[in-house]
């Protein structure tokens, strides 16, 4: 489960999939400068109901991720969340598309850090 934390005081359980596809869909309208709602139920163990934040560039906001690998993005669920970002009522959870068609994440290699070698080759004069 990773976590979603808006404005250091309201965080929120996301299984890593899912905050993966909101991150996408979230920053993409974030960069553009666009505001808009955010609603997910909440647990029932935190007394049930809903919470709806207001998403705005100037809002700070982390994506804390349980695991270390990237999860697989789905276009199809991406264009969903997306189309209900884009709505009146704004951006809220829903099902993975059953026909979902999986984006594919370029893999990244792991940082290495070499030294790289200096070597001084003799300058060449020319006349």
């Amino acid at each position: 489960m990773g976590k979603f934390i808006y404005d250091g005081n309201i965080k929120v359980d996301f299984e890593d999939r899912l905050l993966a596809h909101l991150q996408a869909v979230i920053m993409a309208k974030v960069r553009r400068g666009e505001s808009f709602p955010f609603t997910w139920k909440d647990d029932i163990s935190t007394g049930g109901g809903r919470t709806t934040v207001y998403v705005h560039p100037n809002v700070s906001m982390v994506f804390k991720y349980h695991g270390s690998r990237n999860p697989q993005l789905s276009n199809t669920w991406l264009h969903a969340l997306t189309y209900n970002a884009n709505s009146g009522r704004g951006l809220y959870v829903v099902p993975e598309p059953e026909d979902s068609t999986v984006r594919e994440t370029p893999h990244r290699e792991e940082m290495v850090f070499r030294e790289v070698p200096n070597e001084q080759s003799p300058l060449v004069s020319r006349a």
